[in-house]
């Protein structure tokens, strides 16, 4: 009886087999599909009318030449809000009556559309508080142009480097601005759907809502990685000197740890109010890094703060910003935390590592130091 049961109870086997083999293979190509016809809508919309997301939805949408035109009162010099890597950003009020900020690609500038389309997908996939937030963009007249939301406190060096205006800075907002990057860049390494390693972040690209919370911003030069990648190469070098890792500014190798780095100049610059690439301490020229090992070392970390906050701060805060700063610069990446780990360490100061001496690079004068859109590596 058994035996005659036997092709039956197999035949059932591979029939439901071969059932959840075919269901599985038909669902497999039809998420294939749709994710060709996302794409196929998403570059049909980037030059037709918008941005979708994957899941089909309009997210940014293209504002007319036009419109911009009579929110920028024709990109007039009273609008100007300052001057990016790739060109101007002015203020605008568009006609529902947002002020929003324009990034407008300079006409003589190395990014090209890849580079402008890589900004525009790129953002509208990153959805943080701590990440600016793109509103439209045109391409129209010749003009490649990005809207993004206003940000009524402009970015971080208009106030930081600035004695009087420092001063609105006291070190409870400097630390929520340290807090706010800090979260932005673990969302872009870690946490985001993609792997972000940004490539250039500083001061003048960490812009300020009206409460103080910081948003990263420009994201023209940004890199995805892969899920499992470590590092990557480029022949072309782009970002700003003085905030580079050697090893990307030398050999062109990128990677979270590149990040990192850029990370503690802007940590050091926070808590100075010096500008990394103009660093002058007592009448001598002295690399802010050279500096503040000293001051960490000799424990003298008044001696780096800010003359701005006028003794208003906690100089175990102080000491440890610096600490964690001197973590971030070591010479070799592996020995630089990752931001997980970081953020760990502003709440939890116990137990953190020895930080190796740094080689001091020579500083040069700020006149020479100049942010790159494009250098070949040699």
């Amino acid at each position: 009886m058994q035996c005659y049961q036997l092709p039956i109870v197999l035949s059932s086997v591979l029939a439901a087999a071969a059932f959840f083999v075919g269901l599985y293979c038909c669902i497999s190509s039809r998420i294939r599909r749709k994710r060709t016809q996302t794409d196929e809508k998403q570059s049909r919309y980037l030059l037709e009318g918008g941005i979708i997301d994957d899941d089909g939805e309009n997210m940014c949408y293209l504002i007319n030449l036009h419109d911009i035109m009579v929110a920028t009162n024709a990109f007039s010099d009273e609008n100007k809000l300052g001057e990016g890597g790739f060109g101007p950003v002015y203020k605008g009020k568009l006609p529902n009556g947002m002020d929003v900020a324009i990034k407008r690609l300079s006409k003589t500038s190395s990014q090209g559309l890849t580079e402008f389309k890589n900004e525009v997908v790129l953002i509208i996939k990153l959805q943080h508080k701590n990440l600016v937030r793109l509103l439209g963009y045109c391409v129209e007249g010749g003009e490649k142009l990005l809207i993004y939301e206003y940000m009524s406190n402009k970015s971080l060096d208009v106030l930081l480097f600035d004695s009087l205006k420092g001063r609105e800075l006291n070190w409870e907002k400097r630390m929520k601005i340290v807090n706010g990057t800090t979260r932005g860049l673990q969302y872009l390494h870690e946490d985001s759907r993609l792997r972000i390693i940004h490539r250039d972040l500083k001061a003048s690209n960490i812009l300020l809502d009206d409460e103080m919370n910081p948003k990263i911003s420009d994201f023209g030069t940004a890199r995805i990685f892969g899920c499992k990648q470590i590092d990557d190469s480029t022949q072309r070098i782009v970002g700003t000197f003085g905030y580079m890792s050697p090893e990307y500014a030398l050999s062109g190798m990128i990677s979270e740890k590149s990040d990192i780095y850029s990370f503690r100049v802007l940590l050091l610059e926070i808590i100075s109010g010096k500008k990394a690439t103009r660093f002058v301490h007592n009448d001598q020229k002295q690399s802010l890094i050279a500096f503040a090992w000293e001051s960490w070392y000799e424990t003298k970390g008044v001696c780096i703060i800010d003359e701005a906050l006028c003794g208003s701060y906690s100089l175990r805060e102080v000491m440890l910003c610096v600490h964690i700063a001197l973590l971030c610069v070591q010479d070799h990446p592996k020995d630089r935390p990752t931001i997980t780990q970081i953020v760990y360490m502003f709440s939890n100061d116990n137990n953190l590592p020895i930080p190796k001496q740094p080689t001091f690079s020579n500083v040069l004068n700020g006149d020479q130091q100049i942010t790159i859109n494009e250098a070949t590596k040699t």
